[in-house]
């Protein structure tokens, strides 16, 4: 099949089993085969398409948004797609792949200090909603605040989940972060069967896990650090909190003995899936999402024996 753009190609991602002891089968969705590399292919299309549907985006404006990295790439490739200008914010601990990557689609970059609210003017949400305030013709998806965020993943991720399983998923697990892909994904499953079990996987560091007492933690693309209208709590049945040496360190096991290289924010997410793989029974099918690749993180040396 031939796309009539990158855009059409988001999407139909493979599902693959992970041979983690348990009587379920546990597969892993390798949402990082999407054309920018991640699971925010997703989400970023979705709430752009929807800005330009409500007249928010017209024809030779500017994209400008906050992201951990992926958010930002696939706001870049967007842009670039489509002829937008394009300015994302991203927090000092981006890994440079990530940085250099936005930067490749044509993107300007401004690199803001970590801090420990989002409301911290310093911090690159602040400074991306700043800059959007002050530039004619632009729009920021915002995807910690924009409840299209879920809604794409909803009419996406959710339904391709169910399809490919045939309807036979029984848990699904995922990153909290901006709570786009648990919310939205998670509530279509829900949807088909009340009986799915959702759980999302937290920093033991962030905002919600500390109960507002935030610490600094390295993995990226996970965290709660904020109140957001985008994380819906309803359709989460279970966190699960994970240290960082454990996802640094279930990135070795994921890479070394099923050969699969992914981003740190699956590693705590495979720590999810370990935790709760001898739970699951005959008959029971898990889903975990792989949102990125380990590509995107080799320049920090978390996969060498």
């Amino acid at each position: 099949m031939v796309s009539s753009t990158v855009l059409d190609a988001i999407g139909n991602t493979p599902l693959v089993r992970l041979n983690f002891e348990s009587k379920g089968t546990i597969l892993a969705k390798l949402e990082y085969l999407n054309p920018g590399g991640s699971v925010k292919d997703r989400s970023a299309r979705y709430m752009i398409e929807q800005a330009e549907k409500r007249g928010l985006l017209k024809p030779g404006g500017t994209l400008i948004d906050a992201s951990s990295g992926n958010q930002g790439i696939a706001t870049a490739m967007i842009g670039a797609a489509k002829g937008y200008k394009v300015i994302i914010t991203v927090s000092e601990k981006v890994s440079l792949e990530k940085l250099n990557t936005i930067k490749a689609y044509g993107a300007e970059v401004i690199i803001c200090p970590v801090v420990d609210f989002v409301d911290d003017p310093r911090g690159y949400h602040a400074v991306a909603v700043r800059l959007q305030q002050e530039t004619l013709n632009s729009f920021m998806p915002n995807q910690y605040f924009n409840v299209d965020n879920a809604w794409g993943h909803y009419y996406s991720l959710g339904p391709e989940i169910w399809r490919q399983t045939e309807g036979r998923i029984t848990h699904f697990f995922a990153g909290a972060g901006t709570g786009g892909t648990i919310s939205g994904a998670g509530r279509y499953l829900k949807e088909q069967n009340k009986n799915i079990k959702v759980i999302a996987t937290d920093s033991v560091n962030s905002f919600r896990a500390t109960k507002g007492n935030p610490k600094p933690y390295k993995i990226e693309g996970i965290g709660v650090d904020f109140v957001s209208p985008v994380l819906n709590y309803a359709v989460i049945d279970d966190f699960y909190e994970v240290h960082d040496d454990d996802a640094l360190a279930m990135l070795k096991i994921l890479a070394h003995q099923h050969g699969l290289l992914v981003g740190p924010s699956s590693g705590a997410i495979a720590c999810a899936v370990a935790h709760y793989a001898p739970q699951l029974k005959e008959g029971d099918l898990a889903v975990m999402i792989c949102g990125d690749s380990g590509r995107a993180y080799l320049s920090k040396n978390l996969y060498a024996k």
